[in-house]
């Protein structure tokens, strides 16, 4: 396995805190990440059925069991865990003591980011990036590909055939991990949500539309999207509004965590078809915002990732925000950069003032124009890593 750009933040999290929380999608690479950072930690699974009905009927003798702490793999299983783990945590000033993995996002469990408020760090870990996937060998690096393949380690770096691994991933994400979360009784429309949600990337969220076309409430829709929220499988982009325009859209857009997941669900089975597909542009947007949150979850960093739309069509794909600087960055698939890249962009600096402005493309040139619009190929994000 190669080495994930995470691992540097996760020794530095285990040296400040009790515990640290490893979260992401299933197959991310959490379990292996964890087990080659920290080789010398016990290793112990809650899929496995015998160790999790001992956690479940002893949870207190489990931990007895752990004395030098232990890398506790999908520990969202045993919910009553971290009541029991906060007073071991207590008893002890040992830094790194646990590594707790899941592909539940802890954070969005109110019960237990309470129960270990300031006893645990947290690290967020997504399928590979591209800095990630250009280190594996006789990799095809190429737009369309990268966009086809995705991230997941199964498929870039075992080479698992993605036509036969995403239909798999997505049976096992509908009928075992949702269930885990909350008992869905009509699998069948939870999955038609989900579908409906790749056709919908880049566009903004409408629960009474996804209601209406699912035949269920709008609470149903709203508590349904918490789920792929929490289980890693969507994100949402919150927009961007200040002072300078009150007519601004305030509804959050939707994107998947995961490209090669989004192709398989919009039923693309090789990259060719990306050529001419509709949905092109909105999975390009998807690619490169995915890239952006890598790079900051990798860094240990929340999202400062913005969208901005006023009442007129004027648009931004992506805000920074780091408070005191804001960056404007327009995302656009073409090879070739022509005019129309930049109306956006202007409009916003007429409108704001901010003069840090970007575009990001599907070429290969680096430019800087003559209004100062800096345009940057999409595999060479790394020269944004100071303002991300």
């Amino acid at each position: 396995m190669i080495a994930r750009d995470a691992e540097i933040v996760l020794r530095k999290l285990a040296s400040q805190f009790k515990a640290v929380a490893l979260t992401g999608p299933r197959q991310s690479g959490k379990s292996t990440l964890a087990r080659t950072t920290f080789p010398e930690k016990k290793y112990v699974s809650l899929e496995n059925p015998d160790i999790r009905a001992l956690a479940l009927n002893d949870t207190r003798g489990f931990l007895s069991n752990l004395p030098q702490g232990a890398i506790i793999d999908e520990a969202q299983r045993v919910p009553e865990l971290f009541s029991y783990l906060q007073q071991v945590l207590d008893e002890s000033n040992e830094k790194g003591r646990f590594i707790l993995t899941g592909s539940n996002n802890f954070l969005m469990l109110e019960n237990i980011s309470q129960t270990l408020a300031g006893r645990i760090g947290y690290l967020e870990l997504l399928p590979f990036c591209y800095n990630e996937i250009r280190k594996i060998p006789n990799q095809d690096l190429h737009l369309n590909q990268v966009i086809f393949s995705g991230g997941y380690p199964a498929i870039t770096f075992d080479h698992v055939d993605p036509e036969f691994w995403f239909p798999s991933y997505i049976r096992t994400y509908v009928e075992r991990d949702v269930r885990q979360i909350k008992n869905i009784t009509n699998l069948n429309l939870f999955q038609k949500l989900l579908y409906l949600c790749a056709g919908r990337i880049g566009q903004q969220l409408n629960l009474n539309n996804l209601a209406i076309e699912c035949g269920v409430d709008h609470k149903t829709i709203g508590a349904w999207m918490g789920i792929l929220q929490a289980s890693y499988v969507i994100h949402l982009i919150p927009p961007f509004y200040n002072n300078f325009s009150k007519r601004v859209i305030k509804s959050p857009k939707l994107y998947f965590y995961d490209t090669g997941l989004a192709c398989a669900l919009l039923g693309i089975n090789v990259s060719a078809q990306l050529i001419s597909h509709s949905s092109r542009g909105a999975l390009f947007e998807n690619y490169v915002i995915n890239e952006l949150i890598k790079n900051r979850f990798n860094k240990g960093l929340r999202s400062n990732l913005f969208y901005w739309r006023d009442v007129s069509g004027h648009e931004i794909d992506v805000v920074l925000d780091h408070g005191s600087s804001v960056y404007a960055v327009e995302l656009k698939s073409g090879m070739t950069v022509v005019p129309d890249f930049f109306k956006g962009l202007l409009f916003w600096q007429e409108l704001t003032k901010y003069n840090k402005i970007y575009v990001i493309y599907g070429g290969e040139d680096t430019q800087t124009r003559s209004n100062g619009i800096e345009v940057i190929p999409w595999n060479k994000l790394d020269v944004l890593d100071d303002i991300i």
